[in-house]
């Protein structure tokens, strides 16, 4: 005889309502409720348990809670429905009491099934009874959503009910995954990006070896932790990974500098504000513009730049004549005309064509008009009185019949000084010490020109900025955010483990930025966003908090900035932002605001446990205190990708599979031997280690023999 609604129920109940309120549910267990394992819901299972789920009735449906604590009280006698226990015993008796805090609503969507929604309008009464949920009803709440394509793992809370994910949800309001080191972090990503492009191919062609997906996900490895998850040949779509020494099947990895912003050159060459980067600004603007004399450029195109010269020149003297500069600081000017001078005595060898002599001459009157010197201690002192506008006007004439000749002065804007277009380091430095003659400024700007040089003739450095076979813009979008040829990879990875210290923060902000304004300008050509994933492993070393400091413009700084203007608006324009970090206090809190879903691993910091709660409803503080407990490969999944806070254990990765990030096996080493009895060798050869470290080449002699050759050696020596 099949059981009646009521029965099924009353089998469930397990107490009833002592207490309510918007963010929590006090529950009063009856005395025949489950005390350590519940068989009245189809199966075996624990009960109570702390983050477990309990339903309450409401008018069409039950309010969803999960337990948050469990306590006992004791009481002076019994308390047993339909039993009069009183005058019969009188002795303490323990009454056990839980407390949920409530998560949505489940509502029942057919004869077998529940649909469960975020969120409730209605909280249940005082006395309402609570039940224990059944099979069917847990797996509703676990699995509930939709466009769950992606299955990342089970819940152990929910009879391991399937996980699966919403990759729009996921990745487009941003992820933060964060744990102690060993807590599965990196598997955790490398899963995530594996199991999407795998449902992405069966959903496309309905096998998990179909096309490529046209999918985009790019790693900022510092670590290289991640060519071995992606890189493997036997697969058909191996990643893309860029290195500084590049091994067998990677390649280059190439930023070239003429991609550098003004902030980011400012940033890495530390320019001073007042002096140095104004200058800055002004020599990477001119040598974008191509103002600067080449032997492969033709005379024509020389004569243009020319043009170009002598246009700045003129306004800059019309400017300084209307600001009065040149009576108010003539030692100054008298400078500045004297490197204008020697410039076009240059100049004027090649140009015979325009009356560059004449300007020269124009010049030197006037500085001989306004040349004086006088002797004092013995020494005499050579200084400009003040120029007027008669005796600068000579000056004035002349370049305006030498651009005459040339075709007047050019009018145009040109590309500004952010504007990735090429040229060669060489010529910045020497611009900006044409600048700063010309100026006066050579005294604040020879320390700026002498880090440029210094950093262009590194050649770690140069490797990378300035690399062979440079690629152009179209080049490297097209292999570093990738393209639509079918051979072409999902995955990039940038391997950073190499780049040095003092570039890395610059390489990496330029690398993220240029993605992100890729981006811009596909949708603003396109109208519409190509979706495409950035992530950034130990994120707290390249996202780290700042001071807000005017003059605090170091490398650092710049790259969070980066990271904080993605965080912000990336989503409008397709860029996810996956972030993966052990310590979420250094975190620049701007970042970490603007991520909508957490996977949280084990925490066992308390600077980083309070500020997980800080992002997380109060409602749900009481989930996170399982955080320091946690064991590998599970983690707790909240946010906008779930429809409730779930414990999640994440699904296993092959070995192969797995970034390379695994614990030292200090012990197997120690005795030579793992727990299978297998032999574990690990030789400390540093002879390899220093031919890499150094760049040697191991090639014919030079090569280190095979054990075999060594052994046969010493024979023939014993011998």
């Amino acid at each position: 005889m099949s059981e009646t609604p009521f029965s099924v129920a009353e089998s469930l109940r397990i107490g009833s309502v002592d207490f309510v309120s918007p963010d929590e549910v006090r529950v009063l267990l009856d005395i025949e409720a489950p005390d350590s394992v519940a068989l009245n819901t189809g199966g075996a299972r624990p009960f109570p348990r702390i983050n477990g789920y309990a339903l309450v009735p409401i008018d069409d449906g039950f309010v969803v809670g999960q337990i948050e604590w469990l306590t006992i009280e004791r009481s002076s006698f019994p308390k047993r429905r339909g039993v009069k226990d009183f005058g019969v015993v009188d002795l303490p008796y323990p009454l056990r009491k839980l407390c949920l805090n409530p998560l949505g609503t489940l509502r029942k969507s057919s004869e077998s099934s529940y649909s469960f929604k975020r969120g409730s309008g209605l909280l249940p009464t005082v006395g309402s009874a609570v039940l224990l949920p059944t099979n069917e009803q847990l797996r509703s709440i676990v699995e509930s959503g939709e466009n769950r394509h992606v299955r990342i793992g089970v819940s152990p809370l929910a009879e391991n009910a399937e996980v699966s994910i919403d990759p729009d949800r996921l990745f487009g309001r941003h992820l933060a995954v964060l744990g102690n080191t060993g807590s599965g972090k990196s598997c955790t990503v490398a899963g995530l990006i594996r199991w999407s492009l795998e449902s992405a191919k069966r959903t496309r062609d309905g096998e998990a070896n179909g096309s490529k997906p046209n999918a985009r996900f790019i790693i900022l490895d510092p670590n290289g932790e991640y060519a071995r998850a992606f890189h493997n040949k036997a697969e058909r779509d191996t990643a893309r990974v860029f290195k500084l020494d590049p091994g067998d099947g990677e390649l280059p990895l190439q930023v070239p500098l003429w991609f550098w912003n003004s902030a980011e050159w400012s940033s890495f060459t530390q320019a001073t504000a007042k002096t140095q980067r104004p200058m800055l600004r002004r020599a990477l603007r001119d040598v974008k513009a191509g103002r600067g004399i080449s032997e492969e450029t033709t005379y024509e195109e020389q004569k243009l730049v020319l043009r170009r010269y002598l246009t700045s020149v003129t306004i800059g003297m019309q400017r300084r004549i209307s600001m009065g500069e040149i009576r108010d600081d003539s030692t100054k000017t008298g400078l500045w005309l004297k490197a204008i001078r020697e410039d076009l005595l240059v100049k004027a060898v090649h140009f015979t064509d325009v009356p560059l002599t004449e300007i020269t001459e124009c010049i030197q009157g006037s500085l001989d008009g306004c040349f004086d010197s006088f002797v004092k201690n013995g020494k005499t002192i050579e200084y400009y009185k003040t120029f007027t506008e008669q005796s600068v006007e000579p000056v004035v004439s002349s370049l305006c019949t030498a651009l005459d000749c040339l075709g007047g002065l050019l009018h145009e804007d040109g590309p500004d000084e952010d504007m990735p277009i090429p040229f060669e380091g060489v010529q910045l430095a020497d611009h900006l010490q044409s600048l700063a003659a010309q100026e006066n400024q050579s005294q604040f700007i020879d320390f700026l020109v002498s880090r440029i040089r210094s950093f262009l003739g590194d050649t770690r450095c140069s490797a990378v900025v300035e690399g062979e076979n440079s690629p152009s813009l179209e080049e490297w979008l097209q292999h570093y955010i990738g393209c639509e040829t079918e051979d072409d990879s999902p995955i990039t990875i940038l391997d950073l483990s190499l780049v040095p210290t003092e570039i890395v923060h610059v390489v990496i902000a330029v690398c993220s930025r240029m993605i992100f304004e890729a981006l811009q300008r596909y949708r603003k050509i396109h109208k519409k966003a190509l979706p495409t994933v950035l992530v950034m492993e130990e994120a707290h070393t390249f996202v780290k908090r700042y001071k807000d400091d005017i003059d605090n413009h170091d490398a650092a700084k710049v790259c969070c900035q980066v990271f904080e203007r993605i965080a912000r608006e990336g989503r409008k324009f397709g860029l996810g932002l996956v972030l993966s970090s052990q310590r979420p206090s250094e975190l620049s809190q701007t970042v970490l605001s603007q991520c909508n879903t957490f996977l949280l691993h084990r925490i066992s910091n308390d600077r980083d446990q309070e500020l997980v709660r800080k992002l997380v409803p109060d409602n749900l503080r009481g989930l996170l205190r399982e955080l320091p407990s946690l064991p590998s490969q599970h983690a707790i999944m909240l946010g906008w990708a779930t429809e409730l806070p779930l414990l999640v254990r994440i699904d296993d990765l092959k070995k192969e599979q797995q970034p390379h990030s695994d614990d030292p096996d200090f012990w197997n080493v120690w005795t030579g031997a793992d727990d299978e009895g297998n032999s574990v060798e690990r030789p400390a050869n540093w002879t390899n280690v220093v031919h890499d470290w150094q760049g040697i080449k191991e090639t014919g002699e030079d090569a280190e023999p095979d054990a075999e050759d060594v052994i046969q050696i010493d024979l023939d020596e014993d011998d």
